[in-house]
């Protein structure tokens, strides 16, 4: 049956680029939450998968409609958590939207992208500071 007004499921392509090596793993998190971004540690509704660091494209497929920002730690060592040396990340991160990186990670605003029905596209570049 056909629900009149009912919107199709969306989906997010997510391509990474800029992984300095294939070392350990990648982290993502995609999230409609700007209270638990980027960390979606709280989020019951988050989506988060771990994949090989050779991995450079990701498919999110089902997705409700609304606002989503992404957040991805290069985790290096696989120790399931972005390494710090004083503060400074010492393994890679990015966020969609790519937005610039002063002191911490970006708000929601600044990494928010539209998903409708159909597919919708993200390139991550990831950075490192160390």
């Amino acid at each position: 049956m056909l629900l009149i007004g009912a919107a199709e499921p969306g989906a997010v392509e997510l391509d990474i680029a800029g992984l300095r090596s294939a070392k350990g793993v990648v982290q993502v998190c995609l999230t409609r939450d700007p209270v638990n971004f980027p960390g979606c540690t709280n989020d019951a509704f988050a989506t988060r998968r771990k994949v090989p660091a050779r991995t450079t494209h990701l498919s999110f497929d089902g997705l409700p409609s609304g606002a989503y920002a992404a957040a991805l730690i290069h985790d290096e060592n696989a120790n399931d958590r972005l390494d710090t040396m004083l503060g400074i990340p010492r393994e890679g991160f990015g966020f969609s939207r790519n937005p610039v990186i002063a002191f911490g990670p970006p708000k929601f605003a600044a990494a928010r992208f539209p998903v409708g029905s159909g597919a919708t596209e993200q390139r991550v570049q990831i950075k490192y500071l160390l």
